[in-house]
């Protein structure tokens, strides 16, 4: 029984000895090497092998090695095969964290004291307590209500919205399409945290801009291809917007003469927000691993038809 990675090569290295340590029984190998192609029966993966079924005619999970799946073309991959995304502490944490940051940053006002600074411009802005300021998350999996029950210790009014209905004590939820733009007009901070999906790609449009509150700020994690680009830049020059950070953009990395990279109201980071930890991930691969020989659900199973 074979176990390929197929991603990032030092941390497939951390793999390899978690591996060997904890389900020496397994054949790990990281990719290029791969054993024998006939006796892999799981592949971990950011990308998987073209005609993954024909490198590994016997593959019985494909595992993301990220929180999302986006990034696979689900066209090419057999329908009966599982792909299980990456569910585990390590990247949580690492969410909780980014988000938690970014969104004390807005409330605070940090950017545009960042602006003041470099206009030498030494003026106090009035502080609002959190209970006054309106979060909503967009995206409610296991993320976004880690992501929730944190804000919630500073006591920020939480709203959330999905695809389908939750129940999360403390959280205004709103379901469905017809429910946005309720949701919308209640966020002074606005945080994506939604799969990728054809429903869920440039829904950070103009229209959507629109329905927040006026001088709202946004924080997006998800992925570049949620947001419009123009659409931000328009709503950041004519104050819609008050402040923007982004974790994600289209393309990654952005070309030299983009926009985003001198706007004073942006702030950038490099795809960092959360990054999968290697002795986690392992942790998690491997209790799905045993719930697969026991007949068990697997966490993280992917419904091609929603997308995640």
């Amino acid at each position: 029984m074979g176990f390929v990675y197929k991603a990032d090569p030092v941390r497939g290295a951390v793999w390899a000895r978690l591996f060997a340590e904890r389900m020496p029984e397994v054949g790990f190998h990281v990719w290029p090497e791969t054993g024998d192609p006939a006796t892999v029966r799981y592949l971990a993966a950011w990308q998987p092998p073209p005609n993954v079924m024909e490198t590994f005619p016997n593959l019985e999970i494909l595992f993301s090695v990220g929180a999302g799946v986006d990034q696979f073309d689900f066209g090419s991959l057999p329908p009966g095969l599982p792909v299980v995304r990456m569910i585990e502490d390590g990247i949580t944490g690492g969410m909780v964290e980014y988000v938690t940051a970014s969104v004390l940053a807005l409330h605070r006002d940090f950017p545009r004291y960042r602006e003041q600074q470099r206009a030498q411009r030494w003026e106090a802005i009035r502080v609002h307590p959190a209970a006054a300021r309106r979060v909503g998350v967009m995206g409610l999996g296991v993320l976004g209500q880690a992501v929730l029950a944190q804000l919630a210790r500073f006591g920020f009014a939480l709203s959330g919205w999905s695809r389908s209905p939750h129940r999360i004590e403390g959280v205004d939820c709103h379901a469905g399409q017809d429910a946005l733009p309720g949701f919308l007009a209640g966020c002074d901070i606005l945080v994506c945290l939604l799969p990728l999906t054809p429903e869920t790609r440039g829904i950070l449009d103009q229209q959507l801009f629109a329905a927040l509150p006026r001088g709202a700020g946004i924080v997006n994690v998800a992925r570049g291809p949620h947001l419009v680009a123009k659409d931000l830049l328009a709503a950041l020059e004519s104050g819609q917007l008050s402040a923007a950070m982004l974790d994600v953009t289209d393309p990654e990395p952005l070309p030299p003469d983009h926009p985003f990279w001198s706007h004073p109201r942006i702030w950038l980071t490099p795809h960092v927000a959360s990054m999968t930890q290697p002795e986690t991930a392992v942790e998690a691969v491997i209790a799905n691993l045993q719930r697969h020989r026991r007949g068990e659900p697997l966490v993280g199973l992917v419904d091609r038809r929603s997308g995640y």
